[in-house]
């Protein structure tokens, strides 16, 4: 064979290889990239067709907990008890995942959310009893007395279908009733693939829900020093601590998930956030929880853990002090609105003239803002955004409520 010949081959040759590297450079590196041992544990055949389809969700797979402790896909997406089934490329798997595949792993943490809030007092407060089952109904009455025995919102057949399914039930489907007979989904704190302790210890996690006028809790939390010396040293937490192992060494500073629901330096894990609340704070007129002194001492303990008895005491005291005198401005403004009723001025429905909506802004959203203030250490949300406002919607009450009855006294 010639020279000539010899090195044409070899420049065709060199070419194909060169066109070959190029080519393999702009292909995605779920195609290119050898598999992690992770990646092998994802049931290989679905991590196989999902890694170019949709190479997110296997790499947030890859980075859990769950893939190293070598939970596969399968273990996750088959149908549990009660589920409708699939045929998914060879696989049988449910058609929607619910809180059923995950207490089959987890159901401690499963029967602790059941006894919360986030469970079937979250749907029924927009929804009402009605949309849960009776048995659903009396085990959450016994945890949560008359959060879940309640007519729908008012608010929701006045707003609309749609502002209700796109803003309230966005939040309060952590507590939504499954077809499964199951309420709500873990992945609403935990997210999807990625099933992360750091995700739902995050404030952040907690604010996509706990936010705006009527539940402040963020707001008031990025006011507090826990949530300055947060965003000071976030960096430097161990967000990823096992739960029960967790310590002040991992989480030095306090997120919602610390003090509402961690089991710190050996204290109760629970998954009932309530767990350790004295009071209904939310509510109209603030009672004490059935469970107000071990609540109150479980609460207690975890701020023991960073900070002296006389400063957590005092914080209490005044908080308490703060609650009842909330109670008292709310009360007033109410018998406002219940003598109106009372003298026929003002009719039974709600939400049919101003004095309703401001009568109902005072509770809802300064009221609440007041007492989660003085509790989670917000100043500004006990004056300005709570005390200062109930003061001028009591005035403006008042004074609409003299002339409401001087129209009403009017012959007609």
């Amino acid at each position: 064979m010639s020279f000539r010949s010899v090195f044409i081959a070899i420049v065709i040759g060199f070419g194909l290889v060169l066109a070959g590297f190029l080519v393999n450079l702009y292909r995605p590196p779920a195609e290119t990239g050898q598999p992690s041992a992770a990646f092998v544990r994802a049931t290989g055949k679905c991590a196989e067709c999902h890694a170019e389809q949709q190479h997110s969700i296997v790499h947030e797979y890859e980075m859990s907990v769950h893939a190293k402790k070598g939970v596969n896909c399968l273990d996750c997406h088959q149908a549990a008890e009660h589920q409708d089934k699939m045929d998914h490329h060879g696989f049988e798997i449910t058609k929607s995942l619910t809180a059923a595949n995950c207490r089959s792993c987890h159901d401690k943490e499963y029967q602790q959310y059941l006894r919360s809030r986030h469970a079937a007092p979250s749907w029924a407060a927009v929804y009402g009893e009605k949309s849960l089952t009776p048995e659903q109904v009396a085990f959450s009455e016994q945890f949560q007395p008359g959060g879940t025995k309640r007519p729908p919102h008012p608010l929701v057949g006045l707003e609309g279908q749609q502002a209700s399914e796109s803003g309230c039930a966005s939040c309060h489907s952590v507590g939504k009733p499954n077809a499964d007979g199951t309420l709500g989904t873990c992945t609403a704190c935990h997210a999807r693939h990625v099933s992360s302790v750091a995700l739902a210890r995050l404030p952040t996690t907690c604010a996509q829900c706990h936010m705006g006028p009527d539940h402040s809790q963020i707001e008031i939390y990025e006011e507090s020093k826990h949530g300055v010396l947060f965003h000071a040293q976030e960096k430097l937490l161990n967000l990823a601590a096992e739960p029960k192992q967790l310590t002040t060494h991992d989480m030095f500073v306090p997120t919602c998930a610390t003090c509402h629901m961690s089991g710190l330096n050996g204290l109760a894990v629970s998954h009932d956030p309530s767990d350790r609340l004295s009071y209904y704070l939310f509510a109209e007129i603030t009672e004490k929880r059935p469970n107000y002194a071990r609540a109150q001492a479980a609460m207690k303990d975890v701020c023991l853990q960073c900070h002296t008895k006389p400063q957590i005491d005092r914080v209490y005291d005044q908080a308490e002090k703060v609650v009842a005198e909330t109670n008292d401005k709310v009360t007033t403004a109410k018998a406002i609105i219940e003598g109106l009723r009372k003298d026929g001025v003002l009719s039974e429905k709600k939400f049919e003239t101003p004095i309703d909506f401001a009568y109902f802004d005072l509770w809802h959203y300064d009221g609440r803002t007041a007492k989660h203030g003085a509790f989670m250490g917000g100043a500004d949300f006990v004056q300005w955004h709570a005390n200062y406002p109930i003061l001028e919607r009591t005035i403006q009450m008042k004074a609409t409520a003299d002339e409401m009855r001087r129209q009403h006294a009017k012959p007609k």
